[in-house]
């Protein structure tokens, strides 16, 4: 995690001894505001399906979505496994299987089904004691972490050198192109930069998915690859990142919670 838009998908377990093992699948921008809401009710921005059943414990969270609304489709397809076309080969919830541990198996399911499995998600446990094992695990891409999320910080602000590697700034150097087909780099392109010092590499977000995926033609979203440049392996997710951390963030945007985008989708 670093600078940048957070979009994640949390499962809220319910403390309170009347209502205990139910949970809530939501999704947020900020995970420590989010469950105070929750747990405050919806004065305090809550969902109506929590509203006076707290305390509740955000568990865990799935975050790394490109987009709110690629977190929402992955939440609504979490509330609506039956619903989905992608997890039909997901049963529904058997007898005496908890509501938890059903919701951990569909989860499982997700992490491997298309398109969830190919984009460069973590699974953060917020509550180690609640941790179990995925059946199926997730793919070998997705990172397990522990603890909250670390803090955002804001996006760097300072010129950096040209031998900064921290960040791609083409608007820097009129003439700068591609290392891969050699076209120049409009401002507008956010081109891609290889991370590891000394490598030049700076090519197009196209040029570099193509040469990502030679080997696996009938994809359209690369997992990892072997940079042209200095040939040392590079996530995808990671290069994206590291693109979007010189561009400013929409403050606004950040602070829609899940009910403010869900109404905006709606639209």
């Amino acid at each position: 995690m670093g600078p940048g838009c957070f979009f994640g998908v949390y499962l809220l377990y319910c403390m309170n001894p009347r209502h205990r093992g139910r949970v809530y699948v939501g999704f947020t921008v900020n995970p420590a505001r989010r469950v105070q809401q929750h747990n405050g009710g919806r004065k305090k921005g809550g969902a109506w399906r929590t509203s006076g059943r707290g305390p509740w414990e955000m568990v865990l969270i799935v975050h790394g979505f490109p987009s709110a609304v690629a977190a929402l489709r992955f939440e609504w397809a979490w509330q609506h496994p039956q619903a989905s076309r992608r997890l039909t080969h997901v049963g529904r919830r058997l007898r005496g299987e908890a509501t938890f541990a059903f919701h951990l198996r569909v989860l499982a399911h997700m992490l491997r089904a298309p398109p969830w499995a190919r984009l460069p998600l973590t699974l953060r446990w917020l509550r180690a004691d609640f941790r179990q094992d995925l059946c199926p695990p997730p793919p070998p891409h997705m990172p397990l972490a522990f603890g909250p999320p670390p803090p955002r910080a804001p996006a760097p602000r300072s010129q950096a050198g040209p031998s900064d590697n921290t960040g791609c700034k083409p608007q820097q150097d009129v003439n700068a192109r591609c290392t891969l087909c050699a076209r120049a780099l409009q401002d507008e392109d956010s081109p891609l930069c290889c991370p590891h010092p000394g490598c030049s590499l700076r090519a197009h977000v196209i040029c570099l998915a193509e040469e990502f995926l030679q080997e696996e033609p009938g994809q359209l979203l690369p997992l990892e690859g072997a940079c042209p440049g200095c040939k040392n392996s590079l996530l995808w997710g990671d290069l994206i990142w590291l693109c979007r951390m010189g561009t400013e963030e929409d403050e606004e945007d950040s602070e829609l919670e899940e009910e403010h985008w869900t109404d905006m989708l709606k639209t």
